[in-house]
């Protein structure tokens, strides 16, 4: 079904004609260099064809004809390849680098020979008298080449051309010609369904995070076991090449630098795209997908049409009453990909409409909604899981250490409105009592999880999770919450907020997962703050008692031994609203809120 999916958004970008997709056959590669010859062959000069506006040369993009797959088998490329193939020379220089540049270049040399020596056209033959007459130890002597510019691939034009050999309709004509004469046996694709040659090899997917930089592979076969019934590679799952070809170029295009379809969260590098009736509806949702996903964090008037769309889905108007564009039956596919040694694992496959999407991301963010407001824009996924790893003091908290499998379901969840990661949970409870940073994001995960758990289970006699600060709540763990931010209020207004450790710093580990270990002894130690406290602000003391009063005495006789981790979530939301309440009034507008 993916490849599928894939293989339909190939033919839409080319029947749209969509910039940086090539036809069957040839694809998108990285060009630095090319090979200036005269009609006779002779190397007349070398151009730099790369982007040099920047700080760093970068290569220029050209359609060329696709590469075969290697690993360590020599294989050249059709008129176009590195410096090792087409020149026979290398940076590295030993006596086994020299043998394998030499058997390179001799390759290149015996294709070209083998594909051009019956084509009529005296521009490609200069090619063959080019090869013909190069020298490999020669290159220095050129003048025209410098140690800095091997290893680049280079492309091929005869001078006073303006293009390049391989666009030649007569060099597009050959390389047909090799596709068609591949020699792959003919099988019905499980894509098409039409008998077509197999792809024996696939070509490889780049840009996933974390993979080779060379590409890795989503289908491969490597083992003995799979050359049973005489079918090997490919053959054991019949693709056509031109399915391969078009489900590999629709994902290396997704996953190219700097595309609007594209989100790293975590390991899980995640694309996305939508079927509407035109590509500008296409595009219109794509880019209202991404904002959903991953909402800008600087861009204003963006966070303001983000708000408009969830007001929208919440009064149950159809979207395209904010734009015309968008078509709420409109198709979305995404594919999270990660990587797996040499080949390419799928974390997951969603699909569905543009409709159930917004909604579900919706409700996301009204699960993670809390009072007062802790943020300026809707969090996006990745902020959300940066909370899950160590805040260390000093430093910004790394990606890197994400728990690799919790991106993937994280997102699943979000774009399925399942119960999120039965992980997730712990992980926050973990890492808040390990480094003692009560975020208000790692306080809307827990009550984000909490509210849906009890949504999903249907567990109508349990207490609501509260967006704000509810007094008439009865909860052991939301009132102990409540009573620590109450005993840490006491001792900053006491000893001023300068001390060097509150009562947090020390206690809230314990104190949130074993209470009747802790609380006797804060309460205890209140009671001293109180007094100090009656000295300076009488009026403070008074109403700071009975804050403590009315929290105690909704709770049980005694303190409970230990708090489950569920408990310990609404402990930790019932601190926040605490917490909030001593600087912010309930009637606070919701867009006023601190990063």
């Amino acid at each position: 079904m993916i490849l599928s999916a894939l293989h339909n958004y190939y033919q839409r970008l080319v029947s749209h004609h969509e910039e940086g997709i090539a036809s069957f056959g040839f694809s998108q590669e990285k060009i630095s260099y090319a090979l200036i010859l005269s009609q006779d062959g002779k190397l007349l000069d070398v151009q730099d064809i790369r982007d040099n506006r920047g700080k760093k040369p970068v290569p220029a993009i050209l359609t060329v004809p696709q590469p075969p797959k290697r690993s360590a088998n020599i294989a050249p490329c059709f008129l176009w390849d590195k410096s090792s193939y087409v020149l026979g020379v290398s940076v590295a220089d030993d006596e086994r680098s020299k043998k394998r540049n030499k058997e390179t270049h001799q390759s290149f040399k015996d294709m070209h020979k083998e594909l051009l020596a019956k084509c009529n056209s005296s521009r490609l033959e200069a090619l063959l008298t080019f090869l013909d007459r190069w020298e490999p130890d020669a290159w220095q002597e050129s003048g025209l080449l410098s140690e800095d510019m091997l290893d680049a691939n280079y492309v091929f034009r005869l001078d006073g051309d303006l293009e390049y050999m391989h666009q030649y309709p007569e060099a597009q004509k050959i390389r047909l010609a090799m596709l068609q004469q591949s020699g792959a046996r003919s099988e019905a694709c499980l894509v098409t369904g039409k008998h077509a040659p197999v792809a024996l090899l696939h070509p490889s997917i780049k840009g996933v995070y974390g993979a080779q930089t060379a590409g890795a592979s989503i289908v491969s076969f490597n083992l003995d076991a799979f050359t049973s019934y005489g079918k090997s590679q490919g053959e054991n799952a019949p693709i056509s090449e031109e399915a391969t070809f078009a489900y590999t170029t629709t994902l290396n295009h997704l996953l190219r630098k700097g595309s609007r379809q594209r989100l790293q969260l975590g390991d899980a590098s995640v694309v996305f795209w939508a079927e509407s009736g035109t590509m500008e509806g296409s595009h219109a949702v794509e880019g209202l997908f991404a904002n959903l996903l991953n909402p800008p964090v600087t861009d204003s008037s963006e966070s303001d049409r983000l708000r408009s769309v969830l007001d929208l889905i919440a009064k149950g108007r159809p979207l395209k009453s904010l734009n015309p564009d968008l078509e709420d039956d409109t198709a979305i596919y995404v594919l999270g990909l990660a990587p797996n040694a040499s080949r390419l694992s799928v974390r997951f496959w969603e699909t569905g409409s543009l409709h159930s999407f917004a909604e579900r991301l919706a409700q996301h963010y009204r699960d993670l909604e809390l009072r007062p407001l802790p943020w300026k824009t809707e969090a996006s996924v990745w902020r959300l899981l940066l909370e899950t790893v160590p805040h260390r003091a000093g430093s910004q908290p790394k990606s890197d250490d994400i728990p690799p499998q919790l991106a993937g379901e994280m997102i699943r969840a979000i774009l399925t409105g399942l119960r999120y990661p039965a992980s997730l949970l712990s992980n926050l409870i973990m890492r808040m009592r390990a480094d003692g940073d009560i975020s208000p994001l790692r306080v809307a995960l827990c009550k984000a999880v909490l509210v849906r758990d009890a949504r999903i289970s249907n567990k109508t006699t349990q207490k609501e999770i509260p967006m704000g600060l509810d007094l008439e709540n009865t909860d052991p763990g939301y009132l102990l919450g409540r009573l620590f931010a109450t005993l840490e209020n006491i001792q900053q207004s006491a000893l001023g907020r300068d001390i060097n450790a509150t009562i947090r710093d020390r206690y809230y580990g314990a104190g949130s997962a074993t209470p009747a270990s802790i609380f006797p002894v804060l309460v205890r130690n209140a009671q001293h703050h109180l007094s100090r406290l009656r000295k300076d602000r009488p009026g403070a003391a008074v109403n700071l008692e009975k804050q403590i009063n009315e929290i105690v005495d909704k709770l049980p006789p005694s303190f409970p031994k230990s708090l489950r981790i569920e408990a310990q979530g609404r402990f930790a939301i019932g601190y926040y609203h605490q917490s909030k309440a001593r600087f912010s009034n309930q009637e606070t507008d919701s867009n006023e809120g601190e990063d």
